[in-house]
């Protein structure tokens, strides 16, 4: 009964969001952040069942096994309620960059690719060669990192080679850290929150706007995904997990994040990114040192239970704690990003070494865990 006094609370707030009066409203006194935020998470919560009937209907379940933690089959799909509601918010809203519209375009290739790898599954190396093929598309097109100068023929194919590393990196760190109740989504809604301060921070009220809508989005599917009795009742799926992750690595290279400070504009986003970008270097070297891959094909068709939420549930013995604890790291490093506002170059490189010491602290406390 509460659920349905919930969805029917939330359903009232959409029906009346669409008003023009209303929508008037919120641009010229309320704000147009709010209604953006407002919008995409009702719409997200209002989706997310009829995702899980969809999932239900055509059998589309993440099935327990030895390399996962959860003890039943669980609906897919939920990340189809955090797309829906991230793009039909940037529609309604005008939100129509011609960079954001470029990154909608190649997020929907790889979620596609992701939502068929959920329904049929396919190999690790197509769903990796079609994000290589989205990421082409977004550099053809201009939307690509500038930390080198284009002017000379190795500062811009570095800055090809970098794009690539970070876009297809944090999606796969995104998709890879989706192994417990909450936590991709909640990471996800905690990174597109401090990417919209730092963005309002730096007069980009636009990307604030976008960082917003994938905020709502995260956090109306957040209640089916994550509770502090139950299991959830719905999965993103790698259609959510991939989306989620390429759309906010695509938005981090949109972005100019500081005013004339390269170092500072390159060390904001790194530490917002910093739990994913720790992740993946942590078991790529882990696996690397321990001989469990000897290869780049047997690193992209690896799968283990080697991933920061496992190593943190190991230590703490609560799934829900563990996911708490890579929250509150997540909001640490993001409030540093927040400071970088007024910082001098060299203020950036050591809130960098200090979330470096952060994360070997807890490497080390997760060590002498599993040890004992």
């Amino acid at each position: 009964m509460a659920s349905f006094i919930f969805l029917g609370i939330g359903a009232t707030i959409f029906l009346t969001l669409l008003l023009p009066e209303i929508r008037l409203y919120f641009f010229n006194i309320a704000g147009r952040w709010l209604y953006i935020f407002l919008f995409s998470f009702t719409l997200s919560l209002l989706m997310t069942p009829l995702m899980r009937w969809l999932a239900q209907r055509f059998n589309i379940f993440d099935i327990p096994e030895d390399r996962k933690i959860h003890e039943r089959a669980t609906p897919l799909l939920g990340g189809g309620a955090i797309i829906i509601a991230f793009t039909a918010s940037l529609l309604a809203n005008m939100v129509l960059e011609r960079d954001i519209i470029l990154t909608l375009y190649a997020g929907g290739a790889v979620a596609v690719t992701s939502l068929i790898d959920d329904w049929k599954g396919l190999r690790a190396r197509f769903k990796l060669l079609v994000q290589i093929l989205a990421v082409l598309f977004l550099i053809y097109n201009g939307v690509v990192l500038s930390l080198f100068s284009d002017k000379i023929w190795w500062g811009y194919i570095l800055n090809i080679l970098l794009t690539m590393i970070w876009i297809i990196g944090i999606t796969n760190a995104m998709n890879f850290i989706d192994g417990m109740d909450g936590l991709a989504a909640g990471l996800g809604a905690i990174i597109s929150l401090f990417l919209a301060i730092v963005a309002i921070q730096t007069n980009q009220h636009v990307l604030g706007w976008i960082a917003i809508a994938m905020l709502g989005s995260c956090m109306g599917f957040l209640p089916f995904n994550f509770h502090p009795k139950t299991p959830a009742s719905i999965f993103l799926g790698d259609t959510g997990s991939i989306f989620l992750g390429f759309v906010l690595a695509s938005l981090a290279i949109i972005g100019d994040w500081a005013d004339n400070n390269p170092i500072v504009s390159f060390a904001a986003p790194v530490l917002i990114f910093w739990v994913l970008i720790f992740d993946m270097t942590y078991i790529t070297v882990e696996r690397v040192l321990t001989g469990k891959v000897k290869t780049v094909k047997q690193w992209i068709d690896y799968v283990g239970k080697d991933h920061l939420h496992h190593r943190t549930y190991t230590m703490l013995g609560d799934k829900r704690k563990a996911v708490l604890f890579i929250y509150l790291l997540s909001i640490t490093l993001g409030v540093s990003a927040i400071a970088l506002r007024y910082a001098r170059p060299v203020d950036g490189i050591l809130l960098v070494i200090q979330a470096f010491l952060i994360t070997v602290i807890v490497s080390i406390l997760d060590y002498s865990g599993r040890k004992r």
